[in-house]
Parts: structure tokens; sequence; C-alpha cells
């Protein structure tokens, strides 16, 4: 059996990653893939309740330190529980958010070290990556606008951080991609989304 394909969707708040992910599986499952929807953090149902803990907190919410760990043991169950006997049964994972947004939230946002961040990973996770990242890129003033549009004002815990520290992430996320080329293909997120979806397939050709 061939083994299945791994592409992870990255970019800030607001750069469509989720409709976009959407509308690739949609377009892999019409040329007759199996294609497994996920996101992160989540996908499994202690991924998920980790995710409420993260995005919804009580009280004054976490500090970077715990939120990198918090994230590490909901990928962690991510990866054993569903991407990897995914990818074994020649299935192929779409992902919205993975290791990338832990480097550039907690990692350029939350100031943490990068080689702590990877060890995390090497731990909870035996240093799965994707087959290819796929970076969505999108204006400071594009993304407010799509966030005020889609969260009407009642942003989740991170998505309410700081403009700061969502340029902070927004840099991490092109380093990230400049330091990894090999790994990573940039997509131009502006425009509508049937414009971007023809960019994302072209980006993710090579693959299919």
């Amino acid at each position: 059996m061939t083994a299945g394909r791994f592409i992870a969707l990255e970019g800030g708040e607001g750069a469509g990653k989720s409709t976009q992910a959407r509308m690739l599986v949609q377009a892999l499952e019409a040329r007759g893939k199996q294609v497994v929807l996920t996101r992160e953090p989540g996908g499994t149902s202690g991924a998920e309740a980790i995710r409420s803990l993260l995005l919804d907190p009580s009280g004054p919410g976490w500090l970077p330190r715990a939120e990198a760990l918090l994230f590490a043991a909901a990928r962690s169950d991510h990866v054993e529980r569903l991407i990897r006997p995914a990818l074994a049964a020649g299935q192929w994972v779409v992902c919205d958010r993975f290791l990338d947004s832990s480097r550039a939230y907690q990692g350029g946002g939350g100031g943490l070290d990068d080689a702590d961040l990877l060890s995390l990973h090497s731990i909870g996770s035996e240093n799965l990556l994707p087959d290819l990242t796929v970076l969505i890129t999108v204006s400071p003033e594009t993304a407010t606008r799509r966030l005020d549009e889609r969260d009407e004002g009642n942003s989740d815990a991170i998505g309410a951080r700081s403009a700061e520290y969502h340029g902070k992430v927004a840099a991490a996320f092109e380093h990230l991609a400049q330091r990894d080329a090999a790994r990573f293909a940039k997509v131009e997120g502006e425009g509508p989304p049937e414009v971007v979806h023809a960019r994302l397939m072209r980006a993710i050709e090579p693959l299919l």
C-alpha cells in the first residue's frame, strides 16, 4: 500500500487556512484521493479537550511554557491516534496548523526557544513533519478585516492578543519558511477564495 501524504496549512489569524483546507480536501477527493481533514489543536477527543483549555481558558489564561506543553500534548495524541494511522492506510491528511504554529506563536510570539519547542515535538510526536507546509500570507489589514467579519469582536484567547504579538508571529512564520524552503511553499492569501485555491493547487502540484 502506498503511504499517504501529509499537508499542513499555516499562517496567522485571518489568513484563510480553514477555508483553503476545506477547498483542498474537495479538490483532492475529486482526484480520487482518500483525504482526512483535521486541525490543531484538535483532531482527536483528547486534543479537542485541550483545545478548549487553550482557546477558552478561565482566569488570566496560560503563560507561554504551559501553553507550549499543552499544544505538544494535544499534538502527540493527534499524531499517534489520527495522523500516523491515516498516512499508514494510504490516506492524505490535510491539517489546519501543525508544528510550525507552535514555533511561530509560542516561539516568535511567546519568546520560547525554538530548540525547546522542537525537543517537545521530538518527545511527543517523534519528529513527524508534513510532506509540505503551505504558508498562507495576508496583510495585517486583510487579517484584521477578516477577523472582524468572522468573530464579530469575540476572538479566542490567542486571536485576541495584541497586534505586536501577531506581528512577531508573522515574522516568525516568514523566518521559518525562509530557513526551511524545501519543506515550505508560500501562497499569497489576498483575493477571493477561488483565486487563492488556484495558487495553492499550483503549490502542491509536486505531490500529485
